[in-house]
């Protein structure tokens, strides 16, 4: 167990609530760019796995562990799977389609020979008639007509223009629990022998997807946590359960809104979020968010609102994909998020309810009662002795303006903490005085003052899970 020695240069009050996760790739496939991005205010890095070698991952992997160590802060470290590739496959220069034109699917078809546009998933296995089948970021929609032996003949509903290996989207087509690919099985291999914190599932339909993600994690041995990401019609459908299934929600809204109206979006992000506060799990928001900034040092006057909104209404995360991996300017976006974040957040009036979530549990109740003590008193900090993070996470779905700090034993816990809100988190061995050992060492650094006034909570049994009981204030001398 490495011990964490490196004390925040800034005042606690002065770190930002809200995370960054930023994307790793071409723009930033360096130590240095890494470097730059976690300096910049990155607190997770995601690695695409729909693109890349695993020699590749390793590398950057490695890199974000010695960037992260030098800097002196955990970083979450995810490995986003590809999921089922369900596009267009191989053909040259464009295909125009009219309305009511007749298409005709087959899996690794040659349109050149065949006439029938390729695709790189069989969708015979799946789709029905009268589901819908939408192309190219829903440029061209179409209803499937028949199902006979490989072939889908579908009728297009409007005019557009098709390119090879474009995206497929089929809102309607319930994909049985098939989402974990044999790909994604062999990236998940890879994954348990390294680094990772974090495994986010594509396409998710159910629960059951995640649970059957927990299965393959625990075969492989993997200590990883489930992020699920929401963007099929089914997930919006099913969105407490799997919310409830999975340690933390990712809102894709990229071919979310392609499988449900884009003007539903931002409300499915609002219940999003507010699951994700009922049940502790941290939210992710992501797609677009500084999209311009791939091709523009400035973002446009909405990117900006946009970001500062997903902070007011209670996101955990805000995340870069495209303005990190491939864009021009992938430090000044990360820099950007963080000035807007810092901003709403020292300038938040107003605040967004979600309904209250009647939970009498001892965890909750302890919950409330720290913060209440906390906030009454003007404590500095709240202090969460936590094995599993949970404590840390109970605290930190209140969303209280107290910075929580987390003393754990394990560096995994920490990173994983990483990307939740308002939590700073100090890897620490397992003892019974861990908090007040951790606050003298803040207060020796001068990250703490004498006449501050922090809340712990902790356990009567020390590294054991769910036996937080105790809460305690301290004056710092």
């Amino acid at each position: 167990m490495e011990t964490t020695n490196t004390a925040p240069n800034v005042s606690l009050n002065k770190f930002k609530r809200a995370k960054i996760i930023a994307t790793v790739g071409p723009s930033t496939n360096s130590y240095e760019a890494i470097e730059q991005l976690i300096k910049d205010g990155a607190n997770g890095i995601r690695l695409n796995f729909s693109h890349g070698s695993h020699e590749e991952r390793s590398q950057q992997i490695s890199w974000i562990r010695q960037a992260a160590e030098g800097y002196g802060k955990p970083v979450a470290i995810i490995q986003d799977l590809q999921g089922p590739k369900i596009r267009l496959g191989d053909f040259d220069g464009e295909y125009k389609v009219e309305t009511g034109q007749e298409l005709i699917f087959e899996f690794g078809a040659d349109l050149a020979a065949t006439g029938h546009l390729p695709t790189q998933y069989d969708l015979a296995l799946k789709v029905k008639v009268g589901e819908r089948v939408y192309l190219f970021d829903g440029k061209v929609k179409t209803i499937v007509t028949a199902v006979e032996g490989n072939l889908v003949h579908a009728t297009a509903q409007n005019a557009g223009t098709l390119l090879k290996r474009k995206g497929m989207n089929l809102p309607d087509t319930d994909f049985g629990g098939d989402i974990i690919t044999p790909k994604d099985e062999i990236d998940l291999i890879y994954g348990a022998t390294q680094d990772i914190d974090y495994v986010a599932l594509s396409f998710v339909q159910s629960a059951q997807d995640i649970t059957n993600l927990r299965y393959l994690l625990n075969k492989v041995k993997s200590t990883a946590k489930v992020i699920a990401k929401i963007e099929t019609k089914a997930a919006v459908d099913n969105l407490e359960s799997i919310v409830k299934a999975s340690d933390a929600v990712m809102i894709a809204r990229g071919d979310l809104a392609v499988e449900t109206p884009a003007e539903s979006v931002p409300t499915v992000q609002r219940q999003i979020i507010g699951l994700g506060l009922r049940y502790a799990k941290p939210t992710i928001v992501a797609t677009q968010m500084l999209a311009s900034m791939t091709e523009s040092p400035e973002p446009t006057r909405a990117e900006v609102s946009d970001v500062a909104t997903a902070v007011i209404i209670g996101a955990d995360c805000v995340m870069l994909s495209d303005e990190t991996a491939n864009g021009k300017y992938p430090f000044e976006a990360v820099q950007t998020m963080k000035r807007v974040i810092l901003y709403t957040e020292s300038h938040q009036q107003l605040k967004v309810v979600f309904p209250e979530y009647e939970d009498h549990s001892s965890a909750a109740s302890i919950t409330r009662a720290v913060i209440s003590l906390a906030e009454n008193i003007a404590a500095v900090a709240i202090v969460a002795e936590t094995k599993s993070g949970a404590t840390a996470l109970q605290i930190a779905a209140r969303r209280t303006t107290t910075p929580i700090i987390a003393v754990v034993s394990e560096e995994r816990t920490s990173n994983q903490l990483a990307i939740a809100y308002g939590i700073k988190s100090y890897v620490r061995p397992v003892d019974a005085y861990a908090a007040t050992k951790l606050t003298d060492w803040l207060r020796q650094e001068e990250v703490l003052a004498a006449g501050d006034i922090v809340v712990s909570a902790s356990g009567r049994y020390p590294g054991v899970v769910g036996t937080t009981d105790t809460i305690k204030v301290r004056v710092l001398e």
